[in-house]
């Protein structure tokens, strides 16, 4: 989960390094460092903490070429001396890796009998070692490298800059992508497109097992790591929006995304209609159709299913990618996943994708980066087009999702133009209802009684049984209080115990079917002491508080998140966290 980033050409690589890497800080922000050539000498600047903290790149080195990485720890501390990238013996070349080498310990013991040394704690330097173990059997540092990454088990990619200007890259599952500028003829090696999109007009999606040469003032090269055969060069013209990174004047990103819903629904009212009409002539040709994603694109992911199931009358299942594996038997030829991912590297859910493709079940996605590994597995590959979500948090493309399978259900149900018109009359409500001061003011006044909470628990039921969830999951990682999210049924069954004098609990209630249960359940809530905060559309006298949300019938749901998100907003504000970079996690992951 962590971001690599190289360029080469004829400006200064340290500034271009430190906006590549702040662009990638979503991958992981515990550490950073840049490697520049200066005077044919590797310098390495590293340190712990955000590369926000480098104010500009007026103390680095001047160089033309270099690497950068910014870290989510894996293996090894949080420490400078974890931080990437890590110098050869020698101080010849530095390597930087995104992903897990899952028999690094097997390598390093084999390695420190042959009398190798180790000063970080770190699999990364485990790959330097192993590579130049191999160098004493091969003088040629291009075959080591392919010699040593065919070692290694897990998803890896790496990246090497070389003393004699050389600059090198692995992939094998976590991602990796070229830019070229072909008017400057500078190119740049990085994790995302996000990263390099302002100065390229050419990118290339690198295979797995493929390995970049980027030798000094020689063209691209990629060759075949199992072989060292030739592989295709084929730069393609650059689709990404260069977008500005700026908060735009608001105090945080997080805030700043969650305003933006309105427009990503537009974006989902844009998807090709044909397309559309396409994947839903396959959805209901189906064997079996399973939703898939992981954290918030899980729920997202099902929140589709149950947009299906209601809507479209298919007997969709949602799946959690790490708890998918009891399903591999049942995948079958005929079926179809459907798959939501916001960078679309998701680590768990590729490894359910690789296996189901070997069963020949057919795959539709919805991710919001172009180019990544999902979208390239996908036989209806959808882009979310929801503009790059720099918060940790995800919020608009979340909404962005479950946005996209409604419309997929109601296209599924021969309904489509309905969908579309429920959906443009959510989007004027929304922009209309974010923009209500006496409802963040209130929000902000439940905030001050939430903060001193040790537990927050949610219900919800029917269409916001998953907007509960992902509630539970924005509120955990914002705040860092332990929340809890309880289908309203199943309170009397066992979470009724811990409903007490001094708890809160949230409930998501709709105008649906299934309120006179929502009604029990709260009256049962407020009889053992607890106090009910109740986001819907009318205020209640059983509600000891209320947060209104505009009413839309089909598509409620979605904008019954709102308040959740801006909830989880402004709880981290309170106690004092850092809002747009959690603890401890990361946006996009790409190792299980």
């Amino acid at each position: 989960m962590c971001g690599i980033f190289a360029y080469t050409g004829s400006k200064d690589a340290g500034s271009i390094i430190i906006n590549g890497l702040k662009r990638l800080e979503y991958r992981g922000y515990d550490s950073w460092g840049i490697a520049l050539l200066n005077q044919g000498k590797i310098k390495i600047t590293k340190q712990v903490g955000a590369i926000g903290d480098l104010a500009s790149s007026a103390k680095l080195p001047k160089a033309n070429l270099g690497i950068g990485h910014t870290r989510w720890a894996t293996t090894g501390a949080v420490t400078q001396k974890n931080a990437h990238p890590h110098y050869a013996t020698d101080k010849s070349f530095v390597l930087a890796q995104n992903g897990i080498v899952e028999n690094y310990q097997e390598l390093k013991d084999k390695l420190k009998k042959q009398h190798y040394q180790f000063e970080s704690e770190t699999d990364t330097e485990v790959i330097v070692r192993l590579i130049e173990n191999e160098l004493k059997k091969n003088k040629q540092l291009l075959e080591a490298i392919r010699k040593a990454f065919a070692q290694l088990r897990g998803r890896n990619t790496i990246i090497i800059l070389t003393q004699t200007g050389d600059i090198y890259a692995c992939r094998n599952g976590s991602p990796l992508i070229i830019g070229y500028n072909s008017q400057t003829r500078e190119t740049f090696v990085s994790s995302d497109t996000l990263s390099f999109a302002p100065y390229v007009d050419k990118i290339q999606v690198v295979d797995n097992q493929q390995l970049v040469v980027l030798e000094h003032k020689k063209p691209l090269r990629i060759i075949k790591v199992t072989n060292g055969q030739k592989q295709t060069v084929s730069l393609n013209k650059i689709t990404v929006k260069a977008n500005k990174i700026d908060k735009e004047g608001y105090d945080h990103f997080m805030i700043k995304e969650i305003m933006e819903t309105p427009y990503v629904i537009k974006q989902i009212l844009l998807q090709d209609q044909e397309r559309l009409a396409k994947l839903a002539s396959a959805i209901k040709g189906a064997k079996q159709v399973y939703t898939i994603g992981s954290g918030t694109a899980g729920y997202a992911a099902s929140q589709i299913a149950f947009y299906l199931r209601v809507y479209g009358r298919i007997n969709a299942i949602g799946l959690i990618g790490a708890e998918a594996r009891s399903y591999y038997p049942l995948f079958q030829k005929g079926d179809l996943i459907i798959v939501t991912s916001q960078s679309g590297e998701t680590a768990d859910v590729i490894e359910v994708l690789e296996y189901a493709k070997l069963k020949e079940v057919k795959i539709a996605s919805l991710v919001n980066m172009p180019g990544s590994m999902i979208s390239r597995l996908s036989d209806w590959p959808f882009m979310g087009n929801a503009g790059p979500e720099i918060c940790v948090m995800s919020t608009k493309v979340f909404i962005s999702q479950i946005a996209w399978g409604y419309l997929v259900a109601k296209t599924v149900q021969n309904k489509l133009e309905q969908g579309r018109r429920n959906l443009k009359n959510l989007e004027i409500k929304l922009d209309t209802y974010l923009h209500n001061k006496k409802m963040l003011a209130k929000i902000k006044q439940l905030v001050k009684l939430l903060a001193n909470q040790r537990d927050l628990f949610l219900l919800g039921k029917y269409q916001n049984l998953a907007i509960t969830q992902e509630g539970m999951v924005k509120l955990t990682e914002g705040s860092y209080i332990h929340a809890h999210a309880i289908p309203a049924g199943d309170l009397k069954h066992y979470a009724i115990t811990l409903m007490e004098k001094g708890v809160f609990a949230i409930v998501v209630v709709s105008n649906d079917e299934v309120k006179n249960d929502l009604d029990t359940a709260i009256n049962e809530i407020r009889l053992r002491g607890a106090q009910v905060i109740a986001i819907g559309h009318e205020n209640q006298k059983n509600y000891d508080y209320y947060l209104e949300t505009p009413e839309t019938g089909e598509t409620d749901a979605i904008g019954n998140v709102i308040p959740l998100q801006l909830l989880a907003y402004y709880l981290a504000i309170a106690l004092g966290n850092n809002v747009d970079k959690p603890r401890h996690i990361a946006k996009s992951v790409t190792v299980k």
